[in-house]
């Protein structure tokens, strides 16, 4: 390919919103990456979705050819949660690598499945936390962990929405809910703040009448840290929509918002209090997918190791599965103590523009999300 950049071309495997919505049209503000193939059940998507790209689209009992194909370099699953296992293991045995949307799974067993496939098959696989390539959070961490909010005593955060109970989130249990979904990003913040993993989970969950969901739609979490850090989370499919986390410090808090979210005109945000006053750190809007797609691109081509690794991910499954057995027994779940041998770095963030995305009623075949 003389005179032209190498790209990484990649299968999207699920047409539902998030890749529609999303990383579909965020991949084309890459340098690096491009949209080549589809993997869809809907033959309507299939069709629809492979004319405005420009691309082929796969039927799922394909899958297996289409690793073989040559045509594709990764795949970006984000299938639900509990189909991630059955899609990421075939195309890591098969040297693809693979973007995988968060959490990484719906077991720990499965976490771990996934490891040991990138590790048998040699491609490289990153977990879809693209909040790691955004410049307000990789800020917020940075600062964190160099020390100038002072020592971190707490975290606490709510991230809430009103999900429409025909969503495939309604009915899939724990782990189609509301904690592995929406908690991840409050877990995987505090995780990342305090450079730390926690070591005791307590959680309590609550079921809003005349809702059909067959989990706690709402949940409370309580974490313990080393160094008596404390934190905790509430997440919700049954509210109005609320995001926020606050970090306190014994020089400084900020509260951030928005902090989780996504889109054209979503730059996130924190305030920052000190005994000095009061500042607020705002930042653009950036292309969130485009962002995660590039640093990943440029990881294969470069040969380097993603730092949003299969290890970050098993790290968050562990303490959603220590979660869901608190709200089973009610009691509280301690965790074997653990660190992370990699870290957020501050040239992670990237400030790709956002790309439009397709209203609700220009995507094929969707179940919106919002109730």
């Amino acid at each position: 390919m003389f005179g032209h950049k190498k790209k990484v071309r990649y299968a999207v495997v699920g047409g539902g919103q998030i890749s529609q919505q999303a990383f579909m049209p965020g991949i084309g503000r890459t340098d690096n990456s491009e949209l080549a193939a589809l993997v869809t059940g809907d033959p309507v998507k299939a069709d629809k979705l492979a004319k405005l790209y420009g691309i082929k689209a796969w039927t799922y009992e394909q899958y297996d050819v289409l690793l073989k194909s040559g045509e594709i370099d990764a795949v970006y699953v984000a299938t639900p949660n509990f189909l991630h296992l059955q899609y990421a293991v075939p195309a890591l045995e098969a040297g693809i690598h693979v973007l995988l949307e968060k959490p990484m799974a719906s077991s720990v067993a499965e976490a771990e499945q996934i490891i040991g496939a990138q590790k048998k098959g040699g491609g490289k696989l990153m977990i879809a936390y693209r909040l790691h390539n955004e410049p307000g959070t990789v800020e917020m961490i940075t600062r964190a962990r160099d020390g100038e909010f002072g020592e971190l005593c707490s975290f606490v955060s709510v991230f809430a929405q009103n999900v429409a109970e025909a969503n495939s989130r309604g009915h899939n249990g724990y782990w189609g809910g509301p904690v592995p979904d929406m908690g991840t990003y409050p877990l995987n913040a505090v995780r990342n703040l305090f450079g730390q993993e926690p070591i005791a989970v307590h959680a309590i969950g609550t079921k809003t009448p005349g809702r059909g969901f067959n989990f706690h739609d709402t949940v409370a979490v309580t974490l313990r840290f080393p160094d008596e850090r404390v934190a905790q989370f509430s997440v919700s499919y049954a509210t109005a929509s609320a995001e926020f986390f606050e970090l306190v410090g014994t020089k400084a808090s900020i509260h951030a918002s928005p902090a989780f979210m996504f889109g054209p005109k979503i730059g996130i945000t924190y305030v920052e209090k000190t005994s000095a006053g009061s500042k607020t750190h705002s930042f653009d809007p950036v292309e969130q997918f485009g962002n995660e797609t590039q640093y990943f691109s440029n990881c294969i081509l470069e040969d380097l190791q993603p730092e949003a690794d299969g290890e970050e991910g098993l790290f968050d499954m562990r303490v959603l599965a220590a979660i869901e057995r608190s709200l089973d027994t009610g009691e509280t779940v301690t965790l074997e103590p653990a660190s992370r041998s990699r870290h957020v770095e501050p040239d992670q963030a990237l400030k790709l523009k956002p790309a439009k995305e397709p209203s609700e009623d220009e995507m094929i075949s969707i179940i919106p999300q919002s109730a």
